[in-house]
């Protein structure tokens, strides 16, 4: 999964070097046999600097390949967030499996967004409603007392490597698990990502997901969006205390990285829906009165293109941005588009593809219809006081996004 490391370059050490090298190797493999043994070499290699605490010689090897071979640079991110969030364990004479995994549930509202601990009842109930659908039988399971924002999550690959163990050892252990009282303020946002994290552990080889027990054959998206349907329905409800005065969508349970990646994706939208409903009651307007920029931003120098979209919101007769959404690119995402060339109107049966084509789609679903983007790539800038970042108005100067004074204050940040 690329993403583009953001550390300062590090001194290239002999660990850094091997860690390149072996990730080099795994991606070159010219049979299953061979991947296997340098990606066994490499996971040994991982676990020694995991364990170590050795993250900047991890980081290094990250950023070395990152621009010198993306290919082996994602073999050894994959590798680094599996050692990271998944482990083997020896407990009572048997081998299990371990893994972290992430409940992410997006939220919006126009007050406050709630983080912080769980009621054990709650949690009791949670952990239920996972054996009963999403878990597989014969596990055992972890699930820590916290409702997470994405700012009290592990800051790095060691700190989650230490945590999957610690939550792993309570799974098996059936011990209840402690959590830090010191975990980071949260920022409010209209729309932001809350997590519930748990480890799942079963006996070595076994089936940890309900969908892994599904006979050969068996369609698997089909599979995990049966357990979603069900998950949504059973444990919805519950979660929904946790949130009170908020709009709330459950996603699936899914292996750490990817329940973060998901829930990064899905919350784009729903910034975009809520900035839309915050600015029509706050300011008493219709939506067809919004205007919209949509600009790229990105490092030009280096070549990388398109980053993320900054949405800015004005409205009619006045140039100010008053809101803004950030709109960043995963994967294999591409911003390189040129929205002269996009239609008008698409046919009802025509899904967007493009980041671009999906957040012009987004805002003529809230009804605003004048959008426009332009044509250069600006360079992200960030206010110097307050660290907000700077959008694009019709000028296509950077400015930064204020409401009048005189508009109510919901407390929400830009996303």
């Amino acid at each position: 999964m690329r993403r583009t490391p953001k550390s300062p370059t590090r001194k290239f050490s002999t660990d850094s070097q091997r860690l390149a090298t072996l990730a080099q190797s795994l991606v070159q493999a010219a049979s299953r046999i061979e991947q296997r043994n340098w990606e066994n070499r490499l996971d040994s290699a991982l676990e020694k600097l995991l364990s170590g605490n050795q993250q900047q010689l991890i980081d290094s090897a990250l950023d070395h390949l990152f621009h010198t071979d993306l290919a082996a640079y994602d073999g050894l991110l994959d590798a680094v967030e599996a050692n990271s969030a998944s482990c083997a364990l020896t407990h009572e004479g048997r081998q299990h499996d371990a893994l972290l995994m992430a409940i992410p549930i997006l939220a919006w509202t126009r007050f406050s967004i709630p983080a912080g601990p769980i009621p054990v009842e709650l949690l009791q109930t949670i952990t239920a409603h996972l054996h009963g659908h999403v878990l597989a039988a014969d596990t055992q399971v972890a699930v820590a007392p916290m409702l997470f924002a994405i700012d009290q999550l592990p800051r790095s690959y060691c700190d989650t490597y230490l945590l999957t163990h610690r939550m792993a050892k309570a799974a098996l252990s059936g011990m209840a698990l402690q959590m830090p009282t010191d975990l980071p303020e949260t920022a409010p946002f209209l729309a932001d990502t809350r997590f519930v994290l748990l480890a799942v552990t079963a006996p070595a080889g076994m089936p940890l997901l309900r969908w892994q027990e599904e006979v050969s054959g068996t369609n698997l998206l089909a599979s995990t969006q049966a357990v979603l349907a069900q998950w949504q329905v059973q444990a919805g409800p519950n979660l929904q205390r946790l949130f009170a005065g908020c709009g709330t969508e459950l996603l699936l349970p899914e292996a750490y990285y990817v329940a973060c990646r998901d829930a990064d994706k899905k919350i784009r939208p729903v910034s975009v829906r809520a900035a839309v409903h915050y600015l029509t009651h706050a300011l008493t307007i219709e939506a067809a009165q919004i205007a919209a920029v949509v600009a790229g931003f990105g490092d030009e120098s280096n070549d990388m293109g398109i980053d993320e979209y900054r949405i800015s919101f004005t409205v009619a007769d006045n140039t100010d941005v008053f809101y803004g959404v950030v709109w960043p690119l995963y994967d294999e995402e591409s911003g390189e588009e040129d929205m002269q060339t996009m239609p008008l109107r698409r046919a009802a049966t025509a899904a967007p593809v493009s980041p671009l084509q999906q957040i012009v789609s987004l805002l003529r679903e809230t009804g605003i219809t004048r959008i426009t983007k332009p044509e250069i790539l600006f360079t992200p800038e960030f206010c110097d006081d307050c660290g907000a970042p700077l959008f694009c108005d019709h000028a296509e100067e950077l400015v930064h996004a204020e409401m009048p004074e005189d508009t109510p204050q919901s407390g929400a940040h830009l996303h």
